[in-house]
């Protein structure tokens, strides 16, 4: 199964979209948003629908960037992740799951509130990583 995540910054980048889970795996927690990729569609296409069907959110609202893949061979699953900042203010709608907007000093590594066994917290970690090494004007 191929599947995706995305990591929602608001526009000030001081918080982070997450869904409480509704459904098994991680049923509770909270996750960043993202779902499946179909057969038919690359990785980028996906996450752009998933937050559409999920949130809201268009690709005119934000620009994601491809962080990084996670490949669980043992399991057959690809889960490719992605971020980006809201490019305005923007109310979030979605159904499948709670929506919500947490600090992002949140630790993201505690796996009682927070899905993917700390995957998360590495996620975060390595977005702050990232965006330290981009020179001024490229950063958030």
């Amino acid at each position: 199964m191929k599947a995706n995540i995305i990591a929602v910054f608001d526009k000030e980048k001081e918080k982070v979209l997450v869904c409480r889970r509704r459904k098994n795996p991680y049923k509770g927690l909270l996750n960043f948003v993202g779902g499946k990729i179909e057969k038919e569609e690359d990785g980028l296409t996906a996450a752009y629908r998933e937050l559409w069907e999920e949130t809201g959110i268009t690709d005119a609202d934000i620009e994601l960037t491809h962080l990084m893949d996670f490949n669980y061979l043992v399991f057959d699953n690809w889960l490719e992740v992605y971020f980006g900042r809201l490019n305005k203010d923007f109310t979030v709608r979605g159904e499948e799951n709670e929506l919500l907007w947490i600090d992002i000093s949140s630790d993201f590594f505690d796996v009682t509130q927070f899905a993917g066994r700390g995957n998360m917290g590495h996620i975060m970690e390595l977005i702050k990583e990232y965006e330290s090494d981009l020179p001024d004007e490229e950063k958030y």
